[in-house]
């Protein structure tokens, strides 16, 4: 017998058909039994997400038990309950004069109505609920597939409570993915990169396998998937009823976690203009009113393929995907002005919060870097709150060093106790709820005697480099992180290593006169390009090496680079999605770090010459972070004279403030800011024997040499 078109549709959409093992199981089972389980079932999710596919599968598997199925579209009907009807009647072929519901009711045989789109029905959804399917004899079983969960009435009525099963349809498993793939015929060597673009979404993976029909030589790379994407952002964004809505939808793609507070942090500058341009009247009725947050905020928790997680919403992370390529592509302006305004509603939250909420600000900051392809796979980015950070007690200390013999061996092991018995203070533990998940001990090594620093080949190798390479000036200090680990995955990617990362940052920024960080690694080439990003440099000269195990080092001079700074080099990369590896930041090879001597002689050097432009081409200051804060990265040594000879006199004006400080003030004023032809007229114009006017000088000098070096190392 010849096959129909239908029937080899039905034969290479099985063929093609991967997954969704569970549902089809959920369904088989229900239709089996004599009486229904449940006798509404709800398969919801996002566009493209296979709720067609499914669909298909249980009419299949209707078809296989001889069981009555009925398939409606709800897209080509209207949302009455006569159209609906009359669509009923055509499918089970009924004439014009019966009634669906009768002839249901009048049949003793399990029968199911499989309705797709069913978000189209959403003004029919009352009298669905209230009206229809209480009509229908219990041998009825009545599918919805639709892109949103069912509304509240369904789940608040204690009724349907019992009567409906709930199917949220999700993204592919990377094995589902793979085995789609393979079905496709797409080389192996390309799944990987394909399934870090997908993320397992069925519509994605199937228009990616269409690329390489299109062209078997090519290299999939996300990049150059457009046609892929435009399908994909046409699918999610079907229903967007206003530009404020898509800018909402596209806030809630660049961050973490959205909440109202965040969204209108993101969102209200530009609303407040679209009002302003907007000027509706009533005559008019053009609908111009502009949607506040919280309507905004409303709208998105609706959406299909965003999730409420018990801190804010987040979308799938291939409509985040998505969204973010089209907003990079179409409008980098605003893409760059939303992760401006999160970063500044961040930094706030961050002088507001404390311990726990702290650590989950600076994720949510952190995510910010997620787009570049150098941090992306070196954090894990869903929610952290299972762990718990807290500090060191007795009852770890032997845990902790079972899991540093696992990793590192007995010699490691070892030197983490002796560590855990000199700085117990510098311990953080992570806890998950059964048990100690990792740790990190940071030892600082300005609080350590040498005796201290012999035992630990790696404390002993960073202090030596600070001795040649960078010494410490009075009152700074330099850690090493000196042990950092998950108990089951060591220092891979995790969430654990996620989270000592965060609180690595926590301690830059809240430590004081901190002047030197040292990152040991036991594979330092795994965090080349991350670190390379963060800003820490590779020191090849601080390697060492424990029970036969090497570890590379980095480290980062944050007197060259201070915290403030260095936020600031990385809102620059945050937004710049082509950087894989960025060259170490030129400002850390250009700065200079002084001793306070060295310090001191520069600034009485700059005030000698304080007039002479040309003179100051050498003055060692130029090249300090005192005047590279005060100068952007490609400033001229003109720009950074000028910024010098400020500083300078903005610290001499300073002493004005002080009735004692200002008689300083005149003899410096005299002498270098604006001076007399020698000092002894210098003297003379300020009424002083030149004794004291040589003792003011020279206390003058030292004061302003005070103001700087504290603006230097502060």
């Amino acid at each position: 017998m010849l096959t129909s078109l239908a029937q080899r549709l039905n034969i290479e959409r099985n063929r093609r058909f991967v997954g969704r093992t569970h549902e089809l199981e959920l369904f088989q089972r229900a239709i089996a039994l004599s009486e229904l389980p449940f006798y509404v079932l709800h398969v919801f999710g996002p566009g493209g997400v296979g709720k067609t596919s499914l669909i298909r599968q249980f009419a299949q598997i209707c078809e296989i038990y001889k069981i009555q199925k009925y398939s409606v579209e709800a897209r080509n009907i209207e949302a009455t309950p006569e159209s609906f009807l009359n669509s009923l009647r055509l499918v089970m072929e009924l004439p014009d004069t019966e009634s669906p519901l009768q002839v249901l009711g009048s049949r003793n045989q399990r029968t199911v109505i499989l309705i797709d789109t069913y978000e189209t029905l959403v003004s029919l959804d009352e009298w669905l609920r209230e009206e229809f399917l209480p009509q229908l004899p219990e041998n009825t079983l009545i599918v919805f597939a639709g892109r949103n969960p069912l509304s509240s009435p369904w789940r608040s009525d204690a009724g349907w409570q019992a009567l409906i099963r709930i199917l949220p349809l999700r993204n592919l498993t990377p094995e589902e993915s793979h085995a789609y793939l393979t079905k496709r015929d797409i080389p192996v060597t390309q799944h990987s990169s394909i399934l870090n673009f997908t993320h397992g979404h069925p519509l994605a993976l199937s228009l990616v396998a269409d690329v390489f029909a299109q062209g078997r030589e090519i290299s999939f790379q996300s990049e150059s998937a457009l046609d892929v994407v435009k399908t994909l952002l046409e699918r999610f964004l079907q229903e967007v009823p206003t530009p404020a809505h898509r800018m909402a939808l596209e806030a809630c793609a660049v961050v973490r976690l959205t909440t109202e507070a965040l969204l209108s942090q993101m969102l209200l500058p530009q609303l407040l203009k679209m009002e302003a341009q907007v000027t509706p009247t009533v005559e008019e009725g053009n609908g111009g009113d502009i949607p506040d947050v919280h309507e905004l905020f409303e709208w998105l928790r609706r959406l299909s393929f965003l999730e409420s997680g018990q801190l804010g919403l987040f979308p799938h992370d291939l409509a985040r995907s998505v969204l973010i390529s089209d907003l990079r592509w179409r409008n980098p302006d605003f893409y760059a002005e939303l992760h401006n305004r999160a970063r500044a509603y961040y930094v706030k939250r961050l002088q507001q919060t404390q311990g726990q909420e702290k650590h989950r600000v600076l994720f949510d900051y952190m995510f910010l870097h997620r787009d570049n392809p150098a941090i992306r796979p070196s954090f894990t980015w869903g929610e952290q709150s299972s762990f718990l950070t807290d500090s060191l007690r007795e009852t770890d200390k032997t845990a902790l060093l079972e899991i540093v013999a696992q990793h590192e061996g007995e010699e490691s092991a070892k030197i983490a106790a002796h560590w855990l018995n000199r700085q117990p203070q510098n311990v953080l533990v992570f806890r998950s709820p059964q048990q100690l998940a990792g740790f990190a001990i940071m030892v600082e090594l300005h609080h350590a005697v040498i005796e201290d620093l012999s035992v630990d080949p790696g404390a002993i190798a960073s202090w030596q480099y600070l001795q040649n390479y960078a010494p410490l000036r009075p009152h700074e200090g330099a850690t090493i992180f000196r042990f950092w680990m998950a108990r089951d995955t060591y220092q891979a990617v995790s969430p654990i290593q996620s989270l000592i990362f965060i609180n690595f940052v926590q301690y830059y920024q809240k430590t004081l006169d901190l002047a030197y960080t040292f990152l040991p690694c036991a594979e330092p080439d795994a965090w080349a390009a991350m670190f390379a990003y963060a800003d820490l440099k590779r020191l090849p000269q601080v390697d060492f090496t424990v029970g036969g195990r090497h570890y590379g080092v980095y480290g980062h001079d944050w007197r060259v680079v201070s915290p403030t700074a260095w936020q600031k080099l990385l809102a620059q990369r945050e937004i710049d999605a082509t950087v894989e590896a960025p060259p170490e930041s030129q400002m850390s090879e250009a700065l200079l770090v002084l001793s306070q001597p060295e310090f001191t002689e520069a600034v009485r050097d700059a005030l000698r010459h304080f007039t002479r432009f040309d003179a100051l081409h050498q003055n060692s200051l130029l090249r300090s972070r005192l005047v590279e804060e005060q100068v952007t990265n490609k400033a001229s040594i003109s720009d950074r004279i000028a910024a010098l000879q400020t500083l300078v006199k903005q610290a001499a004006e300073s002493l004005q403030s002080s009735p004692r400080d200002e008689k300083l003030y005149r003899a410096i004023y005299q002498t270098y800011l604006n001076p007399a032809p020698t000092q002894e007229q210098a003297a003379e114009l300020l009424d002083l024997p030149f004794s004291t006017y040589r003792r003011h000088l020279k206390a003058g000098m030292t004061r302003i040499t005070e103001i700087l070096w504290l603006e230097e190392t502060s």
